[in-house]
């Protein structure tokens, strides 16, 4: 129950954020706006959902047999929607193992599906900045789109040699774990327990990273189809408002704005999410069309992924694995 009175708190303050910024012609603006552009945003997303759901079972390899094409489509907007729902997208990874469990695929096997999706999502962010980078190179740039590429750059460069640090000396981590948790005196069997399943995991990682080539450049293929749909459609928002912003800096400030979001620690990000848009976007569009963008933007992206993914989400997971991620989570 309290976890329903947060994230309905979470979207109260999402809404009242746009409120706030654009005032009353905001409406004016957003009842103005094309119902075909609209219905083409959100057939944009039900893509992403199936790009993502042949995401997965490319990533599941050998046990992709186990996965139909429907339920893994279930499992991906069911996954999602826990993301969506959780503070910093906790329930995300645990919905994913728990419903892959369910089909026959290993924890540890699930978790490595789950870091290498997120480790293809890190490598497209990555190329799709240097890109960034290189246009504006040879654009007249103002000082908050530098300090906005300036940020975007260290966070995502100091998350990629964080991942590499960790893959280099994950021995002397697991050790140094150890021995905290030896401080802190916790049991010698459930440090045992925990050690085993990191290196289990880690063997299912390392099995994740020796699919065929040919697998892993159809899977990243994948993950930019995903994100280039799923990025433009702030752009698309913009344009449908008569603004003109070109996709790179929509792509920017969907980005900044999202990792505060997820930095909140707030269910989707929400409420963080909106400040930061708001906040970057009304000096380039204007602080009615901003609030107008930002919240056709957040409706197809964020409140679509809990109108549409919460039944499936509560159709596949079910009240009694439900009760078990609640009580894992509270552990």
């Amino acid at each position: 129950m309290k976890r329903m009175v947060w994230l309905a708190l979470a979207l109260l303050t999402a809404w009242l954020v746009p409120l706030l910024v654009g005032g009353g012609e905001m409406w004016s603006r957003v009842q103005r706006f094309p119902l075909s552009l609209l219905l083409v945003m959100l057939c944009m997303i039900l893509l992403c959902w199936g790009l993502n759901s042949v995401r997965l079972r490319l990533l599941l390899g050998e046990h992709r047999g186990q996965l139909g094409g429907l339920k893994s489509l279930g499992v991906v907007m069911s996954t999602e929607f826990a993301m969506c729902a959780t503070p910093g997208g906790s329930g995300g990874p645990l919905t994913l193992m728990a419903l892959l469990s369910r089909n026959g695929v290993r924890p540890a096997h699930g978790s490595a599906v789950f870091a290498m999706d997120q480790l293809s999502d890190l490598l497209f962010f990555l190329c799709a900045l240097v890109g960034i980078l290189l246009y504006a190179l040879f654009q007249n740039l103002s000082q908050r789109l530098e300090w906005m590429l300036a940020l975007s750059a260290v966070s995502l460069f100091g998350g990629l040699f964080g991942c590499a640090l960790a893959a280099r000396y994950h021995r002397r981590l697991i050790l140094l774990g150890a021995r905290l948790l030896g401080h802190l005196r916790v049991r010698d069997s459930t440090r045992r327990r925990w050690g085993r399943k990191i290196l289990h995991f880690l063997a299912a990682f390392t099995d994740t990273l020796k699919l065929p080539r040919r697998t892993l450049f159809q899977v990243f293929g994948l993950t930019c189809l995903h994100w280039a749909l799923r990025y433009s459609v702030l752009y698309l928002a913009l344009r449908g408002l008569g603004a003109d912003l070109q996709w790179a800096w929509s792509f920017l400030i969907q980005m900044l704005s999202l990792s505060a979001g997820q930095f909140s620690l707030l269910p989707g990000g929400a409420g963080a999410a909106e400040v930061t848009s708001a906040a970057l976007l009304a000096p380039m569009v204007g602080k009615s069309t901003a609030a107008a963008a930002i919240l056709i933007w957040r409706a197809v992206t964020y409140y679509f992924y809990l109108l549409a993914g919460g039944p499936v989400f509560f159709l596949m997971v079910g009240r009694p694995l439900l009760k078990k991620l609640m009580r894992f989570r509270q552990a």
